[in-house]
């Protein structure tokens, strides 16, 4: 039988017993204090992540209105052509040519962008829009624009139309580009791959990349009516690499897959095709476009390009003082005119450069310069144009929220080409089938419009849905998106 304990050892085993519960009202202390600061940092973080989703949103959908208003900018070009009646005077009562209006979409547009872009706008126009409402987005977001006339550019994918006469125009411009000695080195150093690449080989390979067949492109455009054609089997020279792969034999999907063309090392690449990423209109080469080159908003560089192609033995292509002379001459002409286009079409383009008119005499006899004389002056005019159908619109929407910002860039490529006119009615641009749009009469009070004939529910969905969204509208057909 146990001792009964006595009282003086039931007071020693509680004294004995406090720490206990003083080490577990601690431990639970603790325990609630992690459970409510990792509670914090999360509510915290899901927060930041609301507010950056929420930035982003509003940054993209600036950039998408930015995108947008320069369609319809350029759409409207031709309207502000024919008000301008008096510019018919200019050009001595012929048609006046397109104007560049899209080279100020920025400052035209920032009035639908925050208070910056608004007093930029008032400043250009004269217009006092103080009072105007429903302009700009929410606080501290804005987008700037900028819109690439893709016409003013050497297009890569000439190729994918499937002639030697394209070809040709791609080879003259490419040989025209690159001929000046100056640019010899470039072409007598091993490329990327360990390869000698000359001038001829570079330009097949560009061409050999986006055409359709398996045959080598000579680059040998000297022959206009066609000339230049296949020169044996496709290259190999992809199949030995380290890593082999094949042409596409197919279109350009965009500038950055020339990158994987023969001999397109970053010394070539900033030379002749991209000299300043973050800037777009100084591009030399493209992948879209019509072909021929808008003589009135292409570089000087380009236009020298095209010139020597088809007239290599030229003294502004072999002489490089005679074609800096050209070069500052051509800038300094469209100086004069302060934007306004320089030539009414092609022919008087090629006439200019030929020493005809009032501009090639400025040109050529003024400072001592031969001018040029075309194998034939009509198939010259077919590489110039005076008139851009396809544009590339890059958009930067920016959110400012304390110190965070939020930029979106929307990247779109549009083609004009086959787009109506915008109506002169107050109905709007409209949609494919709906009143305001070109050809259709609006409809009178009472009037009920056309019921869809296919299709699940309304005419906007299914089969009728798709043809309508790939009907050319005023504001051009978008061939290109990214956003990034």
């Amino acid at each position: 039988m146990k001792p009964r304990p006595t009282k003086q050892g039931r007071r020693k085993r509680k004294k004995d017993q406090r720490g206990i519960a003083l080490l577990l009202v601690m431990s639970s202390i603790t325990l609630m204090t992690i459970l409510v600061v990792e509670f914090q940092e999360e509510q915290i973080a899901d927060l930041s992540a609301a507010y950056a989703e929420r930035d982003a949103l509003q940054a993209e959908y600036m950039a998408l209105s930015a995108a947008n208003l320069s369609r319809l900018f350029v759409a409207a070009e031709p309207v502000m052509r024919q008000s301008l009646g008096i510019l018919r005077f200019l050009f001595g009562g012929k048609a006046v040519p397109q104007l560049p209006v899209w080279e100020f979409s920025d400052q035209i547009l920032g009035a639908f962008s925050d208070k910056s872009g608004q007093e930029g706008f008032a400043k250009l126009t004269g217009f006092d829009i103080n009072g105007a409402k429903n302009l700009g987005g929410p606080e501290g977001a804005s987008f700037q624009v900028t819109v690439v006339d893709e016409d003013s550019k050497i297009n890569l994918n000439l190729a994918a139309r499937g002639n030697s006469i394209a070809l040709n125009r791609f080879g003259a411009a490419f040989l025209g580009l690159t001929g000046a000695p100056a640019y010899d080195p470039l072409f007598e150093r091993n490329d990327r791959d360990g390869q000698t690449s000359d001038r001829a080989t570079i330009c097949g390979a560009l061409m050999e990349w986006a055409d359709t067949d398996e045959q080598r492109y000579a680059c040998d455009p000297r022959n206009f009516q066609g000339g230049g054609g296949p020169a044996g089997g496709e290259d190999n020279s992809y199949s030995l690499l380290k890593r082999p792969y094949r042409p596409k034999n197919a279109p350009y999907d965009s500038l950055e897959e020339a990158r994987l063309v023969r001999g397109m090392g970053d010394d070539f690449w900033a030379t002749f095709v991209d000299p300043e990423p973050n800037a777009p209109k100084k591009r030399v080469m493209t992948v879209w476009g019509q072909g021929p080159l808008n003589v009135n908003t292409a570089s000087p560089q380009a236009v020298l390009a095209v010139v020597c192609g088809m007239a290599p033995d030229a003294q502004i292509c072999i002489d490089p003082t005679k074609s800096g002379q050209f070069l500052t001459m051509f800038g300094v002409l469209r100086s004069f005119t302060s934007g306004m286009p320089l030539f009414g079409s092609p022919n008087e383009f090629v006439g200019t450069v030929q020493g005809a008119g009032q501009y090639g005499k400025l040109l050529f006899s003024t400072i001592g310069i031969p001018p040029v004389k075309f194998q034939s002056p009509a198939e010259a005019a077919k590489n110039f144009t005076t008139e851009s159908k396809v544009f590339s619109i890059h958009a930067v929407g920016e959110v400012k929220s304390g110190k965070r910002l939020t930029r979106i860039r929307i990247t779109m490529v549009v083609d004009f080409r086959g787009s109506p006119a915008i109506p002169s009615s107050t109905g709007g641009l409209g949609l494919p089938g709906q009143p305001g749009q070109p050809g259709q009469a609006g409809l009178q009070p009472g009037q009920q419009g056309p019921k869809p004939t296919s299709g699940v529910g309304t005419a906007g969905t299914g089969l009728d849905g798709i043809a309508g969204a790939l009907q050319p509208t005023a504001a051009g057909q978008i061939v290109y998106y990214r956003i990034e």
